[in-house]
């Protein structure tokens, strides 16, 4: 398994595993979602590759910080097929994605996580990532209507 850039041909393979972190879209939106994600700069998306098949992806995005100097990462989504689990590509994905911050020159990563998905929260707390719910909190409002994508109740949940 190594790890590459993803493009537009996963389309296919990403609306699977999107649909596989509960997040249904159809081939039209993901070339979509693909077309600004891969002109973006700031953005990465990294896949982990077994064989010639797209086997999971992490997608990460870096932010200027103007209360300090520096930037951020915040990794936006991380998801492995379900055939190809405890295989280490979510650990490969995660390093790869660190490596991409600090040469971007992040301070730290950030990750959300549906408070539902207790085992991602193992899996990220045994990286060394801190849930620091106590610390701060996140609010967010909707400009369009559509539902937010980490709202538990706007999709469902595998």
């Amino acid at each position: 398994m190594h790890i590459r850039p993803i493009h537009q041909g996963d389309a296919p393979r990403l609306a699977i595993l999107l649909e596989q972190l509960g997040f249904p879209s159809s081939l039209r939106d993901v070339r979509h979602r693909l077309s600004y994600w891969l002109d973006d700069p700031a953005s990465f998306l990294l896949g982990a590759d077994d064989d010639g098949v797209l086997a999971g992806v992490a997608a990460l995005h870096v932010t200027p910080i103007i209360e300090v100097t520096g930037k951020f990462a915040r990794l936006v989504a991380l998801v492995v097929d379900a055939e190809s689990r405890r295989r280490g590509a979510g650990r490969a994905l995660m390093a790869a994605a660190e490596e991409r911050a600090r040469a971007a020159g992040c301070l730290f990563i950030e990750v959300t996580s549906s408070r539902e998905r207790h085992t991602a929260h193992q899996f990220y707390e045994s990286l060394g990532y801190a849930d620091t719910h106590e610390q701060a909190r996140r609010f967010v409002h909707t400009l369009t209507g559509v539902p937010l994508p980490h709202d538990p109740g706007s999709h469902p949940r595998p």
